[in-house]
């Protein structure tokens, strides 16, 4: 008995390490894109933190981000923006970009950090990265709110 016992218990831990060999599948998901931080400089520019968002199991390297960015319901800009940053493994980083608002977006976001109230927004485009290969869509709507302290910033 024990001299089939010891074989198949070595073909079970063999088998088991074999197994495990392959390691974790490497998932690629959608990335997203979003706002971090939207600040109002003195010439009426706004220098935003794009958010980058990567939900896959192995690094994304970002190629390019192409979208249309709406202000509580008012058309603000078209977001254009080249970049080879690589964000790891289910994790995120910003990419800073100035844009010029339209008069409409501006007049909103104005509103809002005078009344200490919060903006609504949606970004959508079409997100381009170099590592994995892919062109991703996206759509992404939240709100910013006014940072205490800091005038003229929405976070």
């Amino acid at each position: 008995m024990r001299t089939i016992v010891r074989p198949l218990l070595l073909l079970l831990m063999l088998a088991s390490l074999i197994g495990c060999a392959h390691g974790p599948k490497q998932r690629s998901y959608p990335p997203v894109a979003s706002l971090q931080e939207l600040a109002v400089q003195p010439d009426g520019r706004w220098q935003l933190q794009l958010r980058l968002q990567n939900f896959s199991n192995v690094p994304t390297t970002f190629a390019s981000i192409h979208a249309h960015l709406v202000v509580a319901g008012q058309e603000a800009a078209e977001i254009t923006v080249t970049t080879d940053i690589t964000v790891g493994p289910e994790s995120a980083d910003t990419v800073p970009l100035t844009l010029v608002p339209s008069l409409a977006a501006k007049t909103v976001v104005a509103a809002a950090l005078a009344s200490g109230q919060p903006a609504s927004y949606s970004l959508q485009g079409q997100i381009t990265s170099s590592k994995p290969k892919r062109d991703d869509k996206f759509h992404f709507e939240s709100s910013l709110n006014p940072a205490p302290g800091l005038r003229g910033v929405l976070r």
